[in-house]
């Protein structure tokens, strides 16, 4: 007896279809489960009302987000616009790079610009690899481009965003997040992790390691139009800006079709036209996702673990995952 309850146990922890709700078919969601350990899946969530209606795997392990950390910076600039001057130039808040230093030029970028991923900076930085790396030297050349003119997934724009956001709150990213997100939504165990190549810029990456069920309340938050219980923790109006400001991308997935405020837009085509309109995401490497989806009230928040050695990771595929938002589409009654 004592060892079924352990099994019973064991099975609730990983798998559960947790707070019923009428909206989504229970044997469905389990199709939705069962493809997502096919495919390789650490842990999923899913969560409508804000209640979790079904879970996968250790939804309380933290480990990286990996670019999901993003969308978190962006939220992070947006509850300190009292201090960030959106239209202030790089110039302005005297932001320089080293061992290649910014032009004239560049130096009229707004941190705006680096909100929208549009300063047009193709300089040196971590973590800018491979095909990013080729995208970006495409889309953006070897010269200086106006600021605002030209689009590309920039991981330079992104560690300098993070430079501005402490030199001007005086505080460090672990600091803002624990007590502007973290407290305020239960966050109790999250992690801030910096890396940086002086080689190639003085500006470091701040990456954030997260639960899958925190990852969730952080899309809930979005869902919410930044709305926490009775405080407004994020500008609703920067919120809706991400669907409807948002810039067409080049070289990317039908995912990606849209990029706003650090966040993507869907193309129609996207899971076979079933998701609604409206929704965005962020993304990750290797399959981490943040999806939210106002029209249902629901958010769903996907890991893959990395922090394993590289060759027992399986990483889950645009595709893969595309997959599972066809099944979780076809699960709503």
């Amino acid at each position: 007896m004592k060892q079924l309850t352990f099994v019973l146990l064991l099975f609730n922890t990983y798998f559960s279809l947790g707070q019923k709700n009428e909206n989504w078919d229970s044997e469905k969601i389990q199709n939705v489960i069962e493809y997502a350990k096919e495919i390789g899946t650490y842990a999923l969530v899913i969560q409508t009302d804000g209640q979790i209606i079904a879970s996968e795997g250790n939804i309380d392990k933290v480990s990286r987000v990996h670019s999901i950390r993003k969308a978190i910076i962006g939220a992070l600039v947006f509850q300190n616009l009292n201090t960030i001057n959106l239209h202030a130039t790089l110039k302005d808040l005297k932001i320089q790079d080293f061992p290649i230093s910014l032009t004239k030029l560049q130096r009229q970028t707004k941190v705006l610009h680096l909100l929208k991923s549009t300063s047009g900076i193709n300089h040196p930085t971590g973590s800018q690899i491979g095909k990013m790396q080729k995208d970006r030297d495409l889309l953006l050349g070897n010269k200086s481009n106006i600021p605002g003119t030209k689009w590309a997934y920039n991981n330079w724009d992104y560690n300098v965003l993070t430079t501005i956001l402490e030199e001007q709150t005086r505080k460090s990213t672990s600091e803002l997040f624990e007590k502007g997100i973290g407290k305020l939504l239960e966050i109790n165990e999250f992690e801030v992790i910096y890396r940086s190549d002086t080689t190639l810029s003085k500006h470091a990456k701040a990456g954030f390691r997260l639960s899958t069920r925190d990852m969730a309340k952080f899309g809930q938050l979005f869902l919410n139009k930044g709305k926490w219980g009775e405080k407004q923790l994020i500008p609703r109006e920067w919120i809706e800006r991400i669907t409807t400001d948002f810039t067409l991308t080049t070289n990317q997935s039908n995912e990606r079709y849209g990029h706003g405020y650090l966040w993507w837009i869907h193309d129609r085509s996207y899971a076979e036209g079933l998701l609604p309109e409206g929704s965005f995401v962020a993304t990750g490497a290797w399959g981490q996702r943040i999806l939210v989806i106002p029209e249902w009230n629901t958010v769903i928040a996907h890991k893959v673990m990395t922090e394993i050695p590289s060759k027992q990771r399986k990483r889950v595929t645009r595709k893969e995952f595309e997959q599972l938002i066809i099944l979780i589409s076809k699960s709503r009654i």
